[in-house]
């Protein structure tokens, strides 16, 4: 039994909003449509996704598990078909992620040297999006910093570097030549995933400056964005027993691209030590 992709899709949106009329006006479709395809999507899975009562709609243990798998699922099929039709058109072309404080420019300057007709560029991604930028196609190849959710990837380790504590220019603790994990002990922390009661969850390495700035809270951050990223209301202080933040290359899983693999090399062949 082969999936349906199209079907898959709507099986994502009624999952994401636990309602089938908002989910069928998302789609631009009619809800006695969608409600069809859902069931029919249910009778060649031989599985019930979702409870439908008076209460709403939730989704079943099967359900759940097909949301986990249908959005790797959903993103592949995209980076797919986009890499299709960059092929059709005859581009040859590779796209690049990279985290804040990495710096591509000397693996894009290897690759360029063994690669001239190949046109390389970098896009920058975040800690929430850089695994699916990989999956749909959006990406290449991505510098990526774990935490990193694996599946459906390829992952080469290439360095980690150390952490520092990010703090308000006025903290207690600016200018001083080192600190401890301790020593943060009662601060309020900011945090980009799995943030815990009390913290503040953020996206981007802007967001962090200006809460931190503002007094808001502190964080960690690796070195190479101390050094990239300077301001007058910021400190920088390391910290001697911070994990070290670990950079990644990733790609996806199964696919055979010999620019992704040239790109590889290349950027092994430049990687900051560990």
């Amino acid at each position: 039994m082969d999936l349906d992709l199209r079907k898959i899709r709507y099986f994502v949106a009624v999952a994401e909003l636990l309602h089938f009329g908002r989910a069928a006006e998302q789609l631009h479709i009619a809800q006695p449509v969608l409600s069809r395809q859902i069931r029919a999507l249910e009778k060649d899975l031989g599985a019930d996704l979702f409870v439908r009562d008076s209460h709403g709609v939730t989704l079943t243990d099967a359900g759940r598990q097909l949301l986990d798998d249908a959005r790797q699922l959903l993103a592949t099929a995209d980076g797919t078909r986009r890499r299709v039709v960059q092929a059709a058109r005859g581009r040859r072309r590779l796209v690049v992620g990279f985290r804040a404080g990495v710096v591509v420019t000397a693996a894009l300057r290897a690759f360029a040297a063994t690669h001239p007709d190949v046109e390389a560029s970098a896009r920058r991604v975040e800690w929430d999006d850089q695994e699916r930028l990989v999956l749909d196609g959006s990406v290449d190849i991505a510098y990526v910093r774990r935490p990193v959710r694996e599946d459906g990837l390829e992952l080469r380790p290439l360095y980690s570097e150390p952490r520092v504590a990010m703090l308000p220019g006025e903290h207690r603790l600016a200018g001083k030549p080192e600190i401890s994990l301790t020593d943060l002990d009662g601060e309020r922390w900011l945090r980009y995933n799995d943030p815990l009661p009390g913290d503040l969850p953020l996206r981007t390495i802007e967001e962090k400056f200006e809460c931190v700035a503002a007094g808001t809270g502190i964080t960690l951050v690796p070195h190479s964005v101390a050094e990239q990223y300077s301001r007058p209301d910021i400190a920088y202080v390391p910290v001697c027993d911070a994990d070290p933040d670990r950079v990644l290359l990733a790609w996806a899983a199964g696919r055979r691209s010999p620019l992704v693999a040239a790109f590889a090399e290349a950027a092994a062949g430049v990687a900051v030590p560990g």
